[in-house]
């Protein structure tokens, strides 16, 4: 059993960098490959950044091109998400995902591990 615990989330101005960070269990880790999708309040639950087993393959949703990046360190288990130039509508729990594949995926049913989240305020 895999599990997933975030990090990092927190109340910040607009404009303000944020960075998250997954630890996650298990042995197979260098070979799943990772997300990031998030909720805000009333929304469904959305797709942010996804990187592939060996990190070299990374997607990411249009609205977060170019300010945030997505990265993973197969030594310490862990898959992290620099968010830079934070904006309100950036607000929302954040959760990190792993699926038993190699390749990043952007859809939720293709995730088969998830953590709590961690929530991201921005303020303007």
């Amino acid at each position: 059993q895999v599990q997933l615990v975030e990090s990092g989330g927190g109340l910040v101005q607009a404009g303000a960098s944020l960075r998250l960070s997954c630890a996650a269990s298990g042995r197979t880790f260098s070979t799943s490959a990772m997300g990031w999708f998030r909720q805000a309040p009333g929304k469904d639950r959305e797709f942010v950044a996804a990187v592939s087993a060996s990190g070299a393959t990374t997607y990411y949703v249009d609205s977060v091109k170019g300010r945030f990046t997505i990265s993973r360190d197969n030594a310490k288990n862990t898959v992290y998400l620099e968010m830079n130039s934070l904006k309100p509508e950036d607000t929302a729990v954040y959760y990190c995902a792993g699926r038993r594949s190699r390749l990043a995926g952007t859809k939720i049913p293709e995730y088969d591990y998830w953590g709590q989240g961690t929530q991201v305020s921005v303020s303007s």
